[in-house]
């Protein structure tokens, strides 16, 4: 085994004030190339990359060991610091060179099954296979150390505004969240489990009641739900909670803790205080109740400009309640071709659209799909509301409002994608206020806490409890949105257990309901309970967004795949029917 030459300096840290010197580095060989009389390896490490060159100085019985190396053999090497012929400009250490004395071959590697370079085009599969190797890019270290970064921020800025970081239990009582949990059992109670938190939400809340005043944790939380490209079936948040509050008191904090981010990660100046939408306006405008501020594209409701008109599409979803709206794409009328708009046709049937129609403005005329429908006036008068002029192009979808939404709120983001429209440098943040206490469940058949049920309804709303309009009822819920993306979210808590308790009743649980799911929780409030709100934000994708990627699984080392399956290590996997038995658990797999 060879010596351990311990490093002087990382790899990328050389500078021409270091000629001269005599300096130690390790690392990977990223690339050799042998010129017969000159040996060039290029050493790599987490920092980046120096050319080290095995030449006439070097001894001989290092350069006959220099000849033996190939891509990926880790390695050190003692040598002098010198200034570099040829420069390459194109990396940091281009100006200087180290001229090798001395070589370690510390292990040798086998030709890698990905290329360690930022470029490789390898597919993300193979990647997540290969992971260990993956991370050795460039890029990847420089996500890692972005991240790392992010935490000591985080942190700084909370423990200088008070909070005290607490750590919750992983293992904990399964919850009646929206999604569903990861169950883990128990061998000393058989038959029994515990749940992976999706969220610390009760315990945080108890810290309240226990008068930590103001808690902090970066914690860990497991939702098994179907995953997209900025999910994961573990993922990281930023927990917090706040006493003797209201909900100025939190978004006032959470901007400035924002603020404090983009500046210290991005050397972004955000401007305070930021914008604020309610729900309803959100979804009326921009059909999303995270939307993407960075385009126009708002939506128009055109229920006023076609009410008795002869096409039945619009007058049905009228006469049911429904919405007919539409987007104005100006300037896009050559852009996007029949066969464009028969594939957005198919996308928005997704969204549970019945179709989609199109109006062409023109300077001498204005065509549609549905022109047999409309005259040259009728048509220009739906035109007036989007104040459309030529080369302007309107899609409009009809039906229940939030089949309307869905589907508008997916096009204008999705067609301004394709039109290269969405900088991933540029930031829009808001808040979404005043989201709904209540959402119907065709599924319960029955309302359902839109957030979860411990939310505060909003005072005012309180009386159309009693009523029965619940679709009346706001709470004092928030999200804070960026570019598009739900970025975190929150309330401010339930502290009275009267109104906790109609709340209940309004979800139509009953008391053994109540003290199987949340008994431990509801006793603690009896002993008073302060005014306290919250919120999380998801720091996977605070991350994903400052470094301007769609892909969450880039910002975490080592990530699930789309099937929530680890790849690389090959998780989930099948356990022995000895450790079944010692959990007291038989499983009947259904075909599918």
């Amino acid at each position: 085994m060879d010596k351990l030459i311990k490093r002087s300096q990382y790899c990328g840290e050389f500078r021409e004030e270091h000629i001269g010197q005599t300096v130690c580095v390790n690392g990977w060989v990223a690339k050799k190339r042998n010129l017969g009389s000159l040996i060039f390896a290029d050493i790599r490490d987490r920092s980046g990359i120096v050319q080290v060159v095995f030449g006439d100085d070097t001894p001989e019985e290092v350069r006959e060991k220099a000849n033996k190396l190939r891509s990926e053999f880790t390695v050190g090497i003692k040598g002098v610091v010198r200034e570099r012929e040829s420069k390459n400009n194109e990396i940091p250490t281009g100006a200087i060179e180290i001229i090798a004395e001395e070589l370690s071959i510390y292990a040798e590697a086998e030709t890698p099954p990905i290329y360690i370079k930022d470029d490789d085009n390898v597919s993300g599969d193979l990647r997540l296979k290969y992971r260990y190797l993956d991370l050795r890019k460039p890029m990847m270290q420089n996500t890692l150390a972005f991240r790392s970064k992010m935490y000591n921020v985080i942190r700084n800025f909370y423990y200088e505004n008070g909070f005290v970081e607490v750590e919750t239990p992983v293992l904990a009582k399964p919850t009646p969240e929206g999604a569903r949990d990861y169950l883990v059992p128990s061998r000393v109670n058989p038959g029994m489990f515990y749940a992976l938190p999706q969220s610390p939400q009760q315990f945080k809340q108890l810290l309240m009641v226990a008068g930590t005043d103001r808690y902090i944790q970066i914690a860990k939380c497991y939702r098994d739900e179907d995953l997209r490209a900025d999910r994961q079936p573990e993922f990281t948040q930023i927990d917090l909670e706040m006493s003797f509050v209201d909900q100025e008191d939190i978004l006032d904090m959470q901007e400035k803790f924002l603020q404090r981010l983009f500046k210290e990660m991005k050397g972004i100046d955000i401007q305070l205080p930021l914008p604020r939408l309610t729900w309803d306006e959100a979804m009326n405008r921009f059909g999303s109740d995270k939307p993407d501020l960075r385009v126009g594209f708002e939506l128009k409701d055109i229920a006023p400009a076609v009410e008795g008109c002869s096409f039945q599409v619009f007058t049905d979803a009228i006469a049911a309640g429904g919405k007919v709206m539409g987007i104005n794409m100006n300037g896009c009328s050559e852009k996007f071709s029949r066969k464009d708009i028969d594939k957005m046709t198919e996308s928005v049937k997704t969204y549970g659209a019945k179709g989609l129609v199109w109006i062409r403005k023109e300077e001498n005329e204005i065509k549609s799909s549905v022109g047999k429908f409309f005259d040259q006036e009728a048509l220009q008068k739906i035109c007036d509301v989007f104040e459309a002029k030529a080369g302007d192009l309107i899609l409009i979808v009809s039906g229940k409002k939030e089949v309307v939404w869905a589907s508008l709120g997916f096009l204008r983001r999705d067609l301004a994608n394709k039109l290269g429209m969405l900088d991933p440098n540029e930031y829009k943040l808001l808040w979404v206020v005043d989201f709904p206490m209540f959402e119907w469940s065709d599924e319960e058949n029955r309302f359902m806490a839109m957030h979860h049920p411990f939310t505060s309804p909003k005072k005012e709303d309180i009386k159309y409890m009693e009523t029965g309009e619940l679709d009346k009822v706001y709470a004092d819920a928030y999200d804070i949105v960026i570019n598009g993306y739900e970025a975190g979210g929150g309330s401010i808590r339930i502290h009275d257990s009267a109104l906790q308790k109609k709340i209940f009743e309004v979800l139509q649980l009953t008391e053994e309901d109540i003290r199987v799911k949340f008994g431990f929780f509801i006793d603690a409030f009896k002993y008073g309970a302060p005014p306290h709100g919250g919120l999380a934000f998801g720091l996977d994708r605070l991350c994903m967004l400052l470094l301007g990627t769609d892909d969450i699984r880039r910002v975490i080392a080592f990530p699930k795949n789309q099937n929530a399956q680890c790849v690389m290590s090959e998780a989930p996997t099948i356990v022995t029917k000895q450790q079944l038995e010692e959990l007291s658990i038989d499983i009947a797999i259904k075909e599918k």
